[in-house]
């Protein structure tokens, strides 16, 4: 390995680990999402994988094309920053959708009570949720599992800005060997910083016990994801 490739693939480390801790759209979905659904810490590790395999593969492909195709790096940061946009737009809109679905669920799902009074004249109340003794199982895993698949189209719309023009330098060396390192670096520090963010976090949610609130932690978790959008979209998160 070059000493200019060995400095370009410390680079791609560096900036893969800062831009998804920087990035909380990287994680928060999958930590607040993983709350709200009850998923398994596997289930939860393998979507995050998922998505952000898709999230790398998406600005990699767009990131040959351009190679190949000779196309400058100016034109590719239009066509990144357009998929910016729309990909902040889906959180936006995926979060606060799901907000109303958590918060319309939260209040049907309001705990009450019942007073029975019987002949004898004694009384007893006890307290319920209709929501909870309504739910099909085949419904409640309908709705499991679509949300994996929201999240993964989400982040492949979503571009890893930094990693085009560290693609562009190699390739411009016509060094297939530096583009694939460079990638496959970024990559991967990008996906192992996202997944170490998610199960520390995830680990730690599950020791907090909301009380009367847990019954709202859909509603948190889309206010959650549509904040992230606004970051994105406002802050250039």
């Amino acid at each position: 390995m070059s000493e200019e490739l060995l400095i370009l693939s410390l680079t791609a480390a560096s900036i893969g680990f800062f831009h998804t801790l920087f990035g909380p759209d990287h994680y928060l979905p999958f930590i607040v999402m993983s709350k709200a659904r009850n998923w398994s810490r596997e289930k939860t590790v393998w979507i995050t994988a998922l998505c952000g395999v898709g999230h790398i593969l998406g600005s990699v492909v767009l990131g040959l094309i351009g190679v190949v195709a000779g196309i400058a790096i100016s034109n590719i940061d239009v066509i990144e920053s357009f998929r910016g946009e729309l990909a902040a737009w889906l959180f936006i809109a995926f979060g606060l959708v799901y907000f109303a679905w958590g918060l319309k669920k939260a209040i049907r799902n309001k705990p009450h009570t019942h007073l029975h009074i019987h002949e004898n004249g004694s009384k007893h109340s006890h307290t319920h949720k209709h929501e909870e003794e309504h739910l099909h199982a085949h419904e409640n895993m309908k709705k499991k599992n679509i949300t994996p698949w929201i999240l993964f189209t989400i982040f492949v719309f979503g571009p890893c800005e930094p990693l085009i023009p560290l693609l562009m330098y190699p390739a411009a060396q016509e060094n297939a060997f530096g583009v694939a390192v460079v990638a496959i670096i970024f990559g991967f520090v990008t996906v192992t910083t996202m997944l170490t963010l998610v199960i520390l976090a995830s680990w730690g949610i599950s020791f907090v016990s909301l009380g009367k609130l847990e019954r709202y932690t859909h509603a948190f978790a889309g206010a959650a994801i549509f904040m992230s959008g606004l970051a994105i979209q406002f802050l250039g998160l």
